[in-house]
């Protein structure tokens, strides 16, 4: 898809939101709906609880111009599939002509990798035909910087907290994107705001799909991550660099590595970035020991994917 025409299709999202200023979840809202119309689809979305619906949706107002359905925070994807076997039975009796129309959920990762879990993993099997997209910001953002199983380890929240006791969270982050995987899936993706031409292509992959999809997106938070609004993409970019957010799909079981970095920086570029790692900054037996440990852990996952993926060549 050419990026700069995609860059004339109207935005999803109306002005006026309250999402942060440099926040991945208005980019990566935005980018999905501009695909699908350029695609010349039409989205029926569910949305989880979380940012992305608290700060689009303050009653009376709205920004989403498509039919938008807010769940709790659990059953995003329950919803998704009444919406889509509603749909199929319509169409059976002739009350639905269309053949265009494309159903998508967006979930943090509190109501994807935690709270939504079960009612994700029960629509993956039933095998309802929609896009699940997790904007992963790491936390529960919405609710007051809480940590999720999806927050990395040695990460600041308020609740892991920094003491002479506690040094940020202490257990690594939940593989979701791997959990997809186990569900054998048609389509698994994980991508970055920061690789559009990557992402795009992803979520043009995912709609065309015949049965559900899955992208876990890494979505840059300043708020809860502690940095200037305006280097979000620069942070997103440095995931990717220091193979914490490996670029990877499986397309039918396949394993496919879409990027490795030439020169894989230490994952100290990436802490060095964000506040919420300000006391790994300074250089002590104890930070080294912990850092350590979050650089074998990448080196491992990422090291992992690519052996998978060597299978597939």
């Amino acid at each position: 898809m050419n990026l700069k025409e995609l860059a004339t299709i109207d935005a999803g999202l109306a002005p006026g939101h309250r999402l942060c200023p440099g926040c991945g979840a208005a980019i990566i809202a935005n980018i999905v709906q501009r695909v699908a119309r350029a695609k010349g689809y039409e989205l029926v979305v569910a949305n989880a609880t979380g940012c992305l619906e608290v700060a689009t949706t303050i009653y009376p107002y709205t920004s989403w111009r498509i039919p938008w359905i807010h769940n709790a925070f659990e059953n995003a994807a329950a919803t998704i599939s009444g919406v889509e076997s509603a749909y199929k039975v319509l169409k059976k009796k002739g009350r639905v002509k269309k053949d265009n129309i494309r159903f998508v959920v967006f979930g943090g990762d509190g109501g994807s990798y935690d709270i939504g879990l079960q009612s994700m993993s029960g629509a993956f099997e039933r095998r309802h035909k929609f896009l699940y997209i997790v904007y992963d910001n790491e936390a529960y953002m919405n609710t007051g910087i809480q940590r999720s199983s999806a927050t990395p380890l040695g990460a600041w929240t308020t609740t892991t907290p920094i003491g002479s006791a506690h040094r940020g969270k202490e257990v690594e982050r939940k593989d979701l994107t791997m959990i997809a995987v186990a569900h054998r899936l048609p389509y698994v993706a994980q991508a970055s705001i920061a690789f559009l031409p990557d992402l795009v292509r992803k979520i043009e992959k995912a709609l065309d799909v015949d049965g559900p999809s899955f992208i876990n997106i890494l979505s840059t938070c300043p708020r809860g991550w502690y940095f200037d609004p305006a280097d979000t993409l620069k942070v997103a970019r440095m995931a990717v660099e220091t193979n914490f957010w490996p670029l990877f799909e499986v397309v039918n079981g396949r394993f496919i590595l879409n990027y490795e970095p030439k020169e894989r920086k230490p994952i100290t570029e990436w802490i060095k970035l964000q506040g919420r790692y300000k006391h790994l900054w300074e250089d002590t037996p104890q930070n080294r020991e912990i850092i350590a440990r979050i650089q074998r852990d990448i080196d491992e996952r990422f090291n992992y994917i690519k052996r998978l993926a060597s299978l597939h060549e």
